[in-house]
């Protein structure tokens, strides 16, 4: 299989404030046309660690592509480096001159002498034309490695890389191809997903399956190679179709999707409409269900219920039952649930009430407790909840258990 490498070059992408999203890209665009990416660097504006960079790349793999440093200025060093780690001249390429003049007058400006440096071309490198800018990319053989330089701002990299890279690229790849598929879990640890799964997924070596953990989720990753992308989903489908035998109603997506994304397609088609009453979320579960295009048929109202005034005043909740169980607990989660739901005239209350943190917790109270409450025309149910986390992962957790005891419930 074609490996690549990607070299992500500007010392602002070593600082908190920038994040290279280049590289996530190509690598989706990679895989998806058979070639593996084996390393990803980032780079700042500094010769002798660029040179060595792209030397090593050049060793290891057979595509290696550099994003970013094609500017006019001083810093911008990726034409120079790359031209002395591969032992080449850089040649001013006066046709790259003069389209670079006429873009600039178009745009109503004289072109500035610095961006002269945008025409020296790597010798023997084939141009690549940037309407979205000033900097040309190039592409070049260079001792049976193929060699891509690709501007840095996203506008100008993708359309280039599309353009003039990914057709020639599938070429290269001959004719693997790869598919990749990721299956969402809930309601489960990582070592519980693993040690039921395992028994399935170890006798492949194609299919491959990875598992993660992020903040609120189990993600199990799969990644196929086949002769085509049909062939590649095929064996997806199959190691898929194992999985969801051993894990059940727990897999709430099987392409990626988000749990708001999961509830809300069963909303939708169902024709069922939800109201959220939020405490210590502030709103979130909210946000998160009318982040998804077309919510509006399902989704009619949301209640940030932070104090217990609000709670009494805008919900409903008996102000002796806050008083009695206080405003974390089953009876207050229920309550809310129901008065939000008979006020919206929904289908269906969801509320969530909770101690984030850091401070507010006491023994019998921790940070980390939380109570949602699910409420229909039928009943009401609430669960329980002790989470872990800082202030940010507990709201998000709780967010997420909310949907899903939604989501259990429309299943």
């Amino acid at each position: 299989m074609l490996t690549a490498e990607i070299i992500a070059i500007g010392s602002e992408l070593l600082t908190p404030d920038r994040a290279d999203t280049n590289s996530l890209w190509l690598t989706e665009k990679l895989n998806a046309i058979g070639i593996e990416v084996k390393l990803k660097t980032i780079v700042g504006d500094d010769d002798a660690r660029l040179e060595e960079t792209i030397k090593d790349a050049l060793r290891r793999s057979r595509v290696v592509i550099t994003t970013g440093g094609l500017g006019p200025t001083e810093d911008d060093i990726t034409r120079k480096i790359a031209a002395r780690a591969m032992s080449r001249r850089l040649v001013l390429n006066e046709e790259v001159l003069e389209a670079l003049r006429e873009k600039f007058m178009r745009w109503g400006r004289k072109m500035p002498e610095i961006n002269t440096r945008q025409a020296m071309i790597i010798e023997g490198a084939e141009v690549l034309e940037n309407p979205h800018g000033s900097a040309p990319g190039m592409y070049l053989e260079h001792e049976g490695r193929a060699v891509i330089l690709l501007p840095g701002p996203p506008r100008e990299m993708r359309p280039m890389y599309e353009t003039h890279i990914s057709e020639r690229l599938k070429a290269k790849a001959g004719d693997v191809r790869v598919a990749r598929r990721v299956l969402r879990v809930s309601g489960l640890g990582e070592s519980a997903v693993d040690e039921r799964i395992a028994p399935v997924y170890t006798q492949y070596k194609n299919p491959q399956t990875t598992i993660l953990f992020n903040r609120s989720e189990i993600e199990i990753h799969l990644t196929a190679q086949g002769k085509s992308e049909q062939e590649a989903e095929l064996l997806l489908d199959g190691l898929a179709g194992q999985i969801e035998e051993r894990l059940g109603d727990a897999i709430f997506a099987f392409r990626g999707e988000q749990m708001e994304e999961i509830v809300g397609l069963r909303l939708a088609v169902n024709g069922f409409t939800i109201a959220v009453a939020e405490s210590c979320t502030g709103g979130l579960i909210a946000e998160r269900l009318t982040e998804v295009p077309g919510s509006s048929a399902y989704f009619m109202e949301g209640v940030v219920s932070y104090s217990n005034d609000a709670k009494v005043r805008l919900l409903g909740v008996p102000s002796d039952l806050i008083a009695e169980y206080g405003a974390v607990s089953a009876p207050v989660a229920e309550a809310m649930a129901e008065g939000v739901r008979e006020r919206a005239g929904t289908d269906f209350g969801l509320s969530v009430t909770g101690i984030a943190g850091p401070g507010g917790g006491t023994e019998d109270k921790p940070v980390g407790l939380v109570y949602i409450a699910l409420s229909d025309d039928a009943h009401t149910e609430h669960r329980k909840l002790l989470l872990p986390g800082d202030r940010q992962l507990i709201r998000w957790r709780a967010s997420q258990a909310a949907l899903d005891l939604l989501r259990r419930r429309l299943i």
